[in-house]
């Protein structure tokens, strides 16, 4: 469309400009269709043998947070102190 003709469509609002975006994706040069499974354990039998140099190991990652550590659980009298003290606070 010429520029003139498109802005008057536009301004009509008869016409809507869409930036679509394409990838290209090929095969690279570490392409593979085994795919190879990484150790994630270094255990002493690897160690005595020597065949923990040839294995490919799963990179470690430092950045995650790991599990929650298991926590203990209030004594008894101090959730009946508790409770009440929840009561009185109700009570006023």
């Amino acid at each position: 469309l010429p520029e003139r003709e498109r802005a008057e469509l536009k301004r009509r609002k008869l016409l809507l400009e869409v930036t679509l975006k394409s990838y290209w994706i090929r095969k690279g040069s570490a392409f593979s269709t085994a795919v190879a499974r990484s150790e994630t354990e270094l255990t002493p039998e690897m160690i005595t043998t020597g065949s923990w140099r040839r294995l490919p190991f799963k990179p470690y990652n430092f950045s995650s947070l790991g599990l929650p550590p298991a926590c203990g659980h209030l004594h008894p009298l101090l959730k009946v102190r508790s409770e009440l003290r929840q009561i009185f606070l109700e009570m006023g």
